[in-house]
């Protein structure tokens, strides 16, 4: 195994910038000049090309990455249908309910990252194009084998424990407060650096995520593009049986290989994993009366063929100041064109004051009435208003213009709130005709 000679006790080095045209090599030389596919490239290297678009896409869109790797993708056995697949069976029924769960509970019996994944919400099946899957994971072990997913690029969001993610390109160390995300095909080995590891994934199966534009805001502001972070070249020379999972239209298959397939020595291209800490997004919000929508709070999104209307996005609710006069400040009562589905990584979410823990989520769909629980409004309408600071928390949705349904596991399981509906049924009605 290569020990990448940047890297240092404080963990891996690391490219900063989002879609950049990056470019790493462990070994001095070994990345091509001047083209991508010499006819013998540098230490008896083979190369390959991983798109993440078709090769027609606009120069803009283009997401593709050539590597140089000690043996090809190519060179392997026959899949085979994995015995165990993932958890969470298939969708249950559609149902416009408002859903909220309790954090999944932890195994109980050794379980690996795949092992540990559990779909909780879909709108689309695995074979189109465009739509979401939403898991939660849960793990107690490092993976030993590796995996890729054919289905879609994931992000990934960490509430409990830090992950190692070992991918063809370089590694990835991930906290809580930061997100991760892998691009459809790209081959890793999630390793945990603490006893347990919990969080949420969006299986993305439309159009690559980006930064979403910032209009009038201009040209500074939300998630900067420096402080998205990319691996640099580490490979694996290792000759030894290591078995290879890929999920390919919602099924697990897997091969026996006789050699790690992380042995890529040099790359090039924008088609990467990357990470980004939540805690750099630089918040924007009303220095006067009411507040904006909630888009403000966009990480990232991936679009569709509608203008302004997203696939994905991923909104977060960090840290921030409320100084706006005379407005309710908590998130106004609404119901939306989109489908929500939030999830808590740490402290309070500042529209329910209980039952929405980290670990937990909650799914309102399309034209679902929602807003802050009885108690938020309450104490929100009769505050003494003053600067005062939301602090302490990170609250995250992933939005998405298409219906979500839940699993049947995500339907049936214990953590599902039988309840969630009462924390509307105290707002008291105060209508009084004769004041104003």
């Amino acid at each position: 195994m290569n020990l990448d000679s940047t890297a240092s006790a404080a963990g891996p080095a690391y490219q900063s910038g989002f879609g950049n045209q990056f470019s790493s090599e462990a070994l001095p030389g070994a990345l091509p000049i001047g083209q991508n596919s010499p006819q013998k490239a540098p230490y008896g290297l083979y190369t390959e090309l991983l798109s993440g678009t078709a090769f027609t896409m606009a120069r803009a869109e283009s997401r593709r990455t050539w590597m140089y790797r000690i043996q090809p993708s190519a060179n392997h056995p026959a899949f085979v249908k994995l015995e165990r697949q993932l958890a969470g069976g298939p969708l249950g029924e559609v149902t416009p309910n408002r859903l909220r769960w309790n954090p999944l509970d932890m195994p109980d019996e050794p379980t690996d990252f795949v092992d540990g994944l559990v779909s909780m919400v879909a709108n689309s099946a695995a074979e189109k194009p465009s739509g979401i899957s939403i898991y939660s994971y849960r793990a107690n072990r490092s993976m030993e084998r590796v995996f890729f997913n054919a289905d879609g690029e994931l992000l990934l969001v960490p509430e409990r424990g830090r992950l190692r993610i070992a991918t063809e390109l370089g590694v990835l160390e991930l906290e809580p407060l930061e997100i991760a995300v892998l691009p459809r095909g790209m081959k890793f080995r999630v390793e945990l650096l603490d006893p347990q590891a919990r969080g949420y994934i969006a299986e993305n199966h439309g159009a690559p995520l980006r930064l979403p534009d910032l209009g009038p805001i201009g040209s500074n502001g939300l998630a900067n593009p420096r402080d998205f972070l990319a691996p640099v070249a580490h490979y694996e020379n290792l000759q030894q049986p290591t078995t290879l999972v890929q999920k390919f239209l919602g099924q697990l298959w897997g091969c026996e290989l006789d050699h790690s397939p992380l042995n890529v020595v040099a790359w090039h291209g924008n088609n990467v994993p990357y990470k980004y800490d939540l805690r750099r997004f630089n918040t924007i919000g009303t220095v006067s009366f009411d507040h904006p929508d909630p888009s403000i709070f966009t990480v990232l999104t991936s679009p569709t063929s509608v203008h302004g209307l997203a696939n994905l996005d991923f909104v977060i609710f960090p840290p921030r100041w409320m100084v706006a006069e005379n407005t309710f400040r908590p998130p106004w009562f609404h119901r939306n064109l989109m489908n929500e589905f939030m999830g808590l990584i740490k402290g309070e979410y500042d529209a329910k004051a209980e039952g929405f823990v980290p670990g937990g989520a909650s799914l309102h769909s399309c034209m679902s009435a929602h807003g802050p629980d009885g108690e938020t409004c309450t104490r929100a309408i009769n505050a003494e208003l003053a600067p005062a600071k939301i602090d302490n928390t990170m609250a995250f949705m992933f939005e998405t213009c298409q219906v979500l349904r839940p699993s049947r596991f995500a339907l049936e399981c214990p953590q599902l709130q039988k309840n969630y509906d009462t924390c509307w049924a105290t707002l008291p009605a105060t209508f009084d005709p004769t004041r104003r």
